[in-house]
């Protein structure tokens, strides 16, 4: 169980530091730029660089983004409960093992979605009320 979760936490701490790398800019040829010199599209949707982009809907995108690596993170961990649970062979300490991780994937997937709808619900509200 200690080196399950020694290799998850090693996952994430890699996963973290990668995700900026794939988020940053591309740098591509455009019919007014043939040299790829010009900052096409951020990670997150945007452009860098535009100072007519709102701090609200860049700030709710990353929250999202965020949530949906939380929620990939809490689904691996039901597949490997799932997997240890299949392959236990009938062990009860395997058993408990797996029903453990199952039930903390469920757990952590069940936050992870109340997070992502009432972040949403306050950021839409949020938008409109300073909108208006």
């Amino acid at each position: 169980m200690k080196k399950l979760l020694k290799n998850l936490a090693a996952f994430a701490i890699v996963a973290a530091f990668l995700v900026p790398v794939f988020a940053l800019p591309a740098l591509a040829q455009t019919d007014n730029d043939p040299y790829g010199t010009q900052l096409v599209e951020d990670g997150l949707g945007g452009s860098l660089g535009d100072v007519e982009q709102d701090p609200r809907e860049v700030i709710g995108r990353f929250i999202k983004f965020a949530l949906g690596f939380l929620g990939l993170i809490a689904v691996s961990i039901i597949l490997i409960g799932g997997f240890k649970w299949m392959t236990s062979g009938g062990s009860e300490e395997k058993t408990g093992e797996a029903k453990k991780l199952l039930g903390a994937g469920v757990v952590g997937l069940i936050i992870v979605l109340a997070s992502w709808g009432l972040a949403t619900w306050l950021i839409e509200n949020i938008s409109t009320t300073v909108s208006n």
